[in-house]
């Protein structure tokens, strides 16, 4: 990915080196809920080990709207921090000038496809932590991964997290990492757009089943507006170098909910999706990066899916 020659985004918060002390999740912080099937021996009436797991990998992966993740959280004071700790790596320092490229390139694209819709595109803040961090959905520990907390509209991330993505799960390059941010401002896009809100008015009045289903259409919407931006910033820019689009495709595989659970336990519950399948998340995201238009990210299609 070409991107060392790309504008700087001002809306980056470094809180690396400072930690939460005696941090307290909220309720259901990083554990969105999951119903096992029933009639399989050792796992009706509750999640057993390996369900805990499946969650827990899911969670790790990519940023969980917290209007699904923070769900019943409660807020806490904010807490004291430790003194800021050893300084950031090299690698580490580079990857954050490389996030804040990223983060210019979001806005860069973003603004014009507001303008054109009538709308003033109104620019995130990227919260760049270590281990914990405090936001306005409540405290959340580096397990969580990357999220967006649409109260105070930042996105958050701990850049370790690339390196699991990379080393553990298989999907390394930068064009992969660039995804992953895009598809966290991707919900900001929705929170602007009301879309959010409406999900989580929709998921309240519905059993869990569909509550997850509508987690799934909201999660590909992201994807798919990673993908328009994608689309853009390569024509504006010209960022996307060969092998970049196959990065993002195998990161986007990496991360679906039937790959995490069948890694976990050896099968596959598709009602407690609250992301996608591996297929449906390429699809997505190669739709919003050949389309570019916001139009063609409707999930909500009862016959999108």
């Amino acid at each position: 990915m070409r991107w060392q020659i790309g504008r700087r985004s001002s809306n980056v918060e470094d809180r690396r080196g400072a930690s939460p002390v005696g941090m307290r999740m909220p309720r259901g912080m990083g554990m969105p809920r999951m119903r096992m099937p029933q009639g399989r021996a050792g796992r009706a009436g509750g999640i057993g080990g390996l369900g805990l797991i499946v969650i827990a990998l899911i969670a790790m992966f990519m940023g969980i709207d917290p209007s699904v993740l923070f769900q019943g959280g409660q807020m806490t004071p904010g807490p004291s921090f430790q003194q800021p700790q050893q300084p950031p790596s090299a690698a580490q320092q580079k990857l954050a000038d490389f996030v804040s490229v990223v983060l210019a390139d979001t806005e860069d694209t973003w603004h014009p496809l507001f303008e054109e819709m009538g709308s003033t595109y109104q620019e995130p803040t990227l919260v760049l932590f270590s281990g914990a961090v405090e936001s306005a959905c409540g405290q959340a520990s580096a397990a969580v991964g990357p999220f967006y907390c649409p109260l105070d509209r930042q996105v958050y991330i701990d850049l370790s997290f690339y390196e699991e993505l990379s080393d553990r799960f298989g999907a390394p390059g930068d064009f992969a990492q660039a995804y992953v941010l895009a598809h966290e401002v991707g919900h900001h896009v929705q929170t602007l757009l009301g879309i959010s809100d409406q999900v989580r008015s929709a998921r309240e009045t519905v059993g869990e089943a569909d509550a997850n289903a509508l987690s799934v259409r909201q999660e590909l919407q992201a994807d798919c507006f990673a993908g328009i931006w994608a689309h853009h910033a390569d024509r504006a820019r010209q960022i996307i170098e060969q092998g970049d689009v196959e990065e993002a495709l195998t990161a986007a595989s990496a991360i679906g909910d039937d790959r995490l659970q069948r890694r976990a336990q050896g099968y596959v519950v598709p009602e407690s999706f609250t992301h996608g399948s591996s297929e449906q998340r390429v699809h997505w995201f190669q739709t919003g990066l050949n389309e570019g238009r916001l139009e063609a990210c409707n999930t909500f299609d009862p016959a999108a899916l």
